[in-house]
């Protein structure tokens, strides 16, 4: 729950470069630079901003967003949807990113098995029941490997112009460093966590006493979870509303992948026949006649495929014209790196491009029309 509009509003002679969110969202992108976690839950997501921001982290596979307020998320969700562009060109992981209705004070399985859990602007605006249930869903239930929670340090709000009591109206309280990091120390104690503090939004020189403007907690589990563990008291019962769910298209999924196999091979014989084409009308000389030219290409064609048909048959790797039809052969298509790295083995290139293009009789070579592609 971030509300960057009336922090800006109040920061008045301090002003933070970059923004006090940025650092904050930035706090956790190098985190998930570092860690690589692969399923990430955003609680307190509100406007999606953050969600937006790590949709790009190519290590993560799974993003689910939770907020008390729906309107907020569904003003702002459509970011979170799959561009043109993710559809001309696949990723090669999978993404699922979901927006979930609730209360962090509720147990939902749809939030089990995380990697990485953020409460990011969080825990001050949470009811004091709320703010007791809070850490057996998060730490307890949930039991990310990661917890990071950031929440404002009282003790820099004397800095902060037009600030009397708290921050944001809302919030229901704002702790220093000592009671933040009480809070804390238990919590981790109690749920076998460790936990290290930080923060963002630096104090002016000579104010470094006051500490960061946002306190951080960063919360890494001592244990792996056990089987028995994982499943003790996890309830079955949905409690949380989803308002929000897109798939990715991906390279897992066999059709975007068949798709992208076809296009990247096609594109490759292409640069093969225009070489080859190429390098053959280097070696013989003709005028501007077309007549002309073609009745001395079309025998020069079938001298210059006798001698590579061997090599063909030899290596199997060497394209070659025959009459009007040029061929290239798929081991050299899957030679190159890109087609190699989609494929993986040439049996799956083979499999993948099966009656989506036109191949010689027994199967070896992609076959075009020898005409270049500028000519009629």
């Amino acid at each position: 729950m971030d509300k960057n509009f009336q922090e800006e509003q109040f920061t008045g002679i301090i002003k933070f470069t970059p923004p006090l969110y940025k650092q904050r969202y930035q706090f956790v992108k190098d985190l998930v630079g570092k860690y690589k976690p692969k399923k990430v839950a955003d609680l307190g997501c509100a406007d999606c901003t953050l969600l937006w921001m790590l949709k790009f982290c190519s290590c993560i596979e799974v993003l689910a967003g939770l907020d008390i307020c729906a309107s907020v998320m569904k003003e702002k969700m459509h970011r979170l949807s799959p561009l043109p562009a993710d559809y001309l060109q696949p990723a090669e992981r999978s993404l699922t990113v979901t927006l979930h209705h609730g209360s962090v004070a509720h147990k939902d399985p749809c939030m089990l098995g995380f990697d990485l859990v953020t409460c990011i602007e969080l825990i001050e605006h949470l009811e004091e029941s709320e703010l007791k249930l809070f850490p057996e869903v998060v730490f307890g239930f949930m039991a990310p490997s990661i917890v990071v929670i950031s929440t404002p340090n009282s003790e820099f709000n004397p800095l902060l112009p037009g600030v009397t009591l708290f921050r944001d109206p809302d919030h229901k309280f704002e702790w220093n460093r000592v009671q933040f990091q009480s809070w804390s120390l238990e919590t981790a104690r109690r749920y076998d966590y460790s936990v290290e503090f930080t923060g963002v939004g630096h104090p002016p020189t000579g104010m470094e006493n006051v500490g960061f403007c946002t306190q951080i907690g960063v919360f890494v589990r001592k244990y792996p979870q056990t089987s028995a563990s994982a499943q003790s008291e996890k309830p079955t019962e949905a409690v949380y509303k989803t308002v929000f769910k897109a798939v990715y298209p991906s390279l897992k999924d066999e059709n975007y992948l068949q798709n992208a196999v076809v296009s990247e091979v096609i594109f490759t014989a292409q640069i093969i026949k225009q070489s080859l084409l190429d390098r053959f009308m280097s070696e013989h000389e003709y005028n501007d006649d077309t007549t002309e030219r073609k009745s001395e290409l079309q025998p020069s064609m079938n001298c210059f495929s006798e001698d590579l048909g061997k090599l063909v048959v030899e290596k199997s790797m060497e394209p070659f014209i025959n009459g009007n039809v040029v061929y290239v052969p798929l081991k050299t298509i899957f030679s190159f790196p890109k087609v190699n790295r989609l494929c993986g083995t040439f049996e799956k290139l083979c499999k993948l491009i099966a009656g989506k293009v036109t191949l010689s009789s027994d199967g070896s070579a992609l076959m075009f029309n020898s005409e270049r592609e500028n000519e009629n």
